[in-house]
C-alpha cells in the first residue's frame, strides 16, 4: 500500500510540475453592425483587426514572458526553472445590431465557427510554449560557468520553435480560408445562405 501511495504522490507531483501554469485567455471585441449578412460582412471588412496592410475577420495574438533560472553546475550552465506567463488575446467581431430569425441563426453559426478557428490558433501557441518548456528545462551547456553561452543557444532554439508555430498556423489558415475551407464556408453562409 505504501508503494502505491508513494507512486501516486510521485505521479501527482510530476503531473503538477508539468501543468503548474495556465494560459490567460481573453477576448478583445470590435463592434460591427448590419441588417443583412452582406452588411455585417462589410462592417467586418471595415473594422476588423489589421494584419499587415489588410483587415481580417479575427486575430489571435499573445504575450509570452518567462521566469527563468540559470544555475552553474561545475563548469556547466543549466536552466533549472523556465516558467511561462502566457496571455492569449482573441480579437473577434461583436455584433451591435439586433437580429431575428434566420439571420440571427446564421450570425450565431458564423461567430461560433470563427471563434473555434481562433481557439485552434490559441492551442498552437500553447503547444509551442509547452515545447519550449520541455526543451529548455534541464538544458545544459558545458564550459559555461558564467552562463553566457547558453543564452544564444536557447534563443536559437526558441526561434526554431516560434517559426514552426507560425508555419503551423499559416498551413491551418490556408486550408480554412481557401475556397471551400471552413471559414470560407462560414462567410458564404452568412452573406448568401441559398
Amino acid at each position: 500500500m505504501r508503494i502505491v501511495s508513494f507512486l501516486a504522490a510521485v505521479f501527482l507531483a510530476t503531473g503538477a510540475a508539468a501543468q503548474d501554469w495556465q494560459a490567460v485567455e481573453r477576448v478583445e471585441p470590435y463592434s460591427v453592425q448590419g441588417t443583412t449578412g452582406l452588411e455585417i460582412y462589410q462592417s467586418i471588412g471595415a473594422r476588423g483587426p489589421k494584419l499587415g496592410v489588410a483587415r481580417v475577420i479575427a486575430h489571435t495574438g499573445f504575450k509570452l514572458t518567462w521566469t527563468r533560472k540559470y544555475e552553474r553546475q561545475g563548469d556547466a550552465c543549466v536552466i533549472t526553472v523556465n516558467k511561462p506567463k502566457l496571455i492569449i488575446t482573441y480579437t473577434l467581431p461583436r455584433l451591435k445590431s439586433k437580429l431575428s430569425g434566420p439571420l440571427k441563426d446564421r450570425w450565431g453559426t458564423f461567430i461560433s465557427g470563427v471563434t473555434a478557428h481562433e481557439k485552434v490558433h490559441g492551442d498552437f501557441i500553447k503547444d509551442m510554449v509547452k515545447e519550449i518548456e520541455a526543451m529548455s528545462v534541464g538544458m545544459t551547456v558545458e564550459s559555461d560557468p558564467n552562463c553566457r553561452k547558453i543564452r544564444p543557444q536557447l534563443q536559437a532554439r526558441l526561434g526554431e520553435l516560434s517559426q514552426a508555430q507560425r508555419a503551423r498556423s499559416r498551413d491551418f489558415d490556408q486550408v480554412e480560408l481557401n475556397d471551400g475551407g471552413n471559414v470560407h464556408q462560414l462567410v458564404l453562409q452568412l452573406v448568401d445562405p441559398r
